[in-house]
């Protein structure tokens, strides 16, 4: 009986000290990032339940607000920056770093002036959807309401 409470003790701790797996890849997938390179808009942000409901996009301003923002990506090192400008809706602008991973991912960070890329910890992940010569999409999961829905960034080429 002790031999099998031991047992049982070690499992526990050996599942409890799992190590951290990282969230995604970060094999780069530099056709898709070339693919992207250049100055976008986005033309248009839709979510179930927009019509009705706000989201905050990037702890920064409702999701609407994004509509008409300007995005830059250079692929060669990975910068790029964002301007938001819409009427009845903060300005803000921002210098960014972002990447493409292998799984289909973008992480963006977004860059307090002043501040390395490699000292800003926290980011964004958002999955890469229908990548064309003029358009591509960008995909976020949010908790709204306690069910996980998409909210679907559409990019166009400027």
């Amino acid at each position: 009986m002790k031999k099998s409470a031991l047992f049982l003790l070690l499992a526990i701790v050996f599942i409890g000290c799992k190590p951290k797996e990282t969230i995604t890849s970060t094999k780069l997938d530099n056709k898709t990032e070339a693919a992207i390179k250049g100055n976008w808009r986005i033309a248009s942000v839709n979510f179930p339940g927009s019509e009705y409901l706000k989201v905050t996009s990037f702890n920064i301003a409702d999701a609407k607000c994004f509509e008409g923002s300007q995005w830059s990506f250079v692929s060669n090192n990975n910068k790029g920056n964002m301007l938001l400008d819409k009427v009845n809706c903060p300005s803000y602008s921002s210098n960014i770093t972002w990447y493409i991973n292998k799984d289909g991912f973008m992480v963006i960070k977004f860059l307090t002036e002043g501040v390395k890329a490699k000292h800003t910890d926290s980011g964004y992940i958002l999955r890469v959807a229908n990548v064309s010569a003029s358009s591509f999409q960008l995909i976020d999961k949010v908790n709204v309401g306690g069910q996980f829905v998409d909210i679907v960034y559409n990019f166009e080429k400027k």
